[in-house]
């Protein structure tokens, strides 16, 4: 009775002997493992979703110049009252020093997707009785496509900026009543230019949608009185999670104001933690409960099974071959579920896709099993059933024989 052979015949034939019970645990812990791979693949649908929607116009990492501070004139005297009240400094509209060696090394930089500068400020659009407030920024197209994604965003024209054209968001169009090809006046300050739209944009954000209007890096330049500067510099990263790490290291090497899109978008990164959490925390008591029930079905198991394992020892089976057969019964029983746990999630996920709609007719957002989350979790639940089945079996190999035939 040597080899592994010996062991799973013996742990089939005693889960084909308890074909109900074994069904029952192989059913139990398939549902565990499609609950904990859909609701895992449901969360990363959604975070991503959420994550394309709110960076999709807006960059990782932002640099900007440092805030003007009100600085004293005189040092202040020992002792002396410092002033109680101090009015803040109005900011202005000023160039980032020495921008184009900052985007030349950050461009460099390995992880960094894209970097795009631009000059950033407000204005008021007008067409004929038609006046709006608008955000204003002038940016090379080419870098700046790369940097938000502008291409899947183009809903009208093209996606192109020459002198005097300019590109709206769809709203800021439809209150101005314009469309591709229509002049627009933009005012900023005291300058004042004529634009041709060339082409209408949805951000995904309907604030964007009524403010965004973009102009050629130069057209804003002149526009914001900055010859040959830049108000921000945007930097996209190939990894999103990343980009606080690197604010954090360009905040301490340059002398600019540096933030990553989690530092703007504070509440959004605690819904996210939360959702992580909750899926995490779902897993672990989905898993114990899978661990729970394999246990106990392996107790009764062992209790019905004495005086077989009495025989068999009394046979000359070792208690490391009871060992085994039991562990063996926790791999298969594991395995099994995992196997069918993982294909009653893919079917959970494509009927989520094709019976969840949204009021336009199209799925809400894109949700798919990845094959490594699902492999990852078919193996912990196969390395649970392991586990499970550990007491049961030292329970099992521990027995008298003689005691156990008696029984």
């Amino acid at each position: 009775m040597r080899g592994i052979g010996f062991e799973f015949t013996v742990a089939v034939r005693f889960l084909r002997e308890g074909r109900f019970q074994t069904l029952l645990i192989i059913v139990g812990v398939a549902a565990g493992v499609a609950v904990v791979a859909y609701i895992s693949a449901l969360v990363t649908g959604l975070q991503q979703n959420t994550l394309n929607k709110t960076l999709g116009a807006q960059a990782h990492v932002v640099l900007t110049p440092l805030e003007e501070r009100v600085t004293p004139v005189l040092p202040r005297a020992a002792g002396e009252v410092p002033f109680s009240d101090l009015q803040p400094r109005a900011q202005r509209l000023r160039s980032l020093s020495n921008w184009p060696l900052v985007v030349a090394s950050l461009e460099s930089r390995p992880g960094v997707a894209a970097v795009s500068p631009l000059v950033a400020g407000s204005g008021l659009a007008q067409r004929g009785e038609a006046t709006r407030a608008v955000t204003v920024a002038g940016v090379d197209i080419e870098r700046y496509e790369r940097v938000v994604g502008l291409r899947n965003k183009l809903v009208a024209g093209s996606l192109r900026l020459a002198p005097g054209e300019a590109i709206a968001g769809v709203t800021l169009a439809a209150d101005l009543g314009v469309r591709v090809g229509d002049r627009i006046t933009l005012t900023t300050g005291t300058r004042s230019e004529v634009l041709r739209l060339t082409g209408l944009v949805d951000l995904g954000v309907r604030e964007l949608n009524r403010r965004t209007l973009l102009v050629p890096l130069r057209t804003g330049q002149t526009l914001f009185d900055l010859p040959g500067g830049a108000t921000q510099v945007d930097v996209t990263l190939a990894d999103v999670w990343a980009a606080q790490a690197l604010a954090r290291q360009l905040a301490q090497q340059l002398p600019y104001k540096v933030e990553s899109w989690q530092d703007t978008n504070s509440q959004l990164v605690s819904a996210l933690n939360a959702q992580s959490v909750s899926t995490a925390i779902i897993r672990g008591v989905v898993m114990v409960v899978v661990v729970l029930g394999i246990a106990s079905v392996l107790v009764v198991s062992v209790v019905q099974k004495q005086r077989e394992i009495g025989i068999l020892r009394a046979m000359g089976a070792t208690r490391g071959q009871v060992l085994r057969v039991f562990l063996l019964q926790g791999a298969l029983v594991g395995g099994l579920g995992s196997v069918l746990g993982v294909g009653l999630a893919v079917a959970l996920v494509s009927l989520f896709t094709r019976f969840v709609r949204g009021a336009d007719g199209a799925p809400l957002f894109d949700i798919t099993l990845q094959p490594a989350m699902a492999l990852q979790i078919a193996a912990i639940a196969a390395v649970a059933g392991v586990l499970a089945a550990v007491a049961p079996a030292r329970r099992a190999s521990r027995m008298d024989p003689a005691q156990a035939i008696r029984t």
